[in-house]
């Protein structure tokens, strides 16, 4: 079982800038490439994300496990449906959470941090 960001579990939530592994490839701390927003994200085949009422928050459970994201992960994974854009769940989060600001960065870094633990695809 792999726990995200979940305090109870000695994890910190997911750092807000590019991790330290995109900065060798020039990338800023926080940038967001402009053609990445264009693309669509969907789960992976054998992946499904929904409310669990005893760990009370959002899971992504795959065949292996199941992945028990913090209220951040949960948000962007809940607006991640297969038809609209990485800039089409930015702009519904940032209504959603007017206090929070632009999310761009924040939404792109976990979209790209999902991509590469395999839990969603991009088109």
């Amino acid at each position: 079982m792999v726990y995200v960001g979940c305090p109870d579990y000695g994890l910190p939530a997911p750092d807000a800038t590019v991790p330290h592994r995109h900065r060798s490839a020039g990338l800023a701390p926080g940038a967001v490439v402009t053609d990445s927003l264009a693309r669509v994200p969907r789960l992976r085949p054998g992946f499904r994300f929904q409310w669990e009422p005893v760990q009370d928050c959002y899971v992504l459970l795959y065949p292996e496990g199941m992945v028990k994201l913090n209220g951040s992960a949960g948000a962007i994974l809940n607006e991640v449906d297969g038809q609209r854009s990485v800039a089409d769940i930015i702009a519904t989060l940032e209504r959603q959470f007017p206090e929070a600001g632009s999310l761009e960065g924040d939404v792109s870094d976990f979209l790209r941090d999902a991509c590469q633990q395999h839990w969603i695809e991009m088109s």
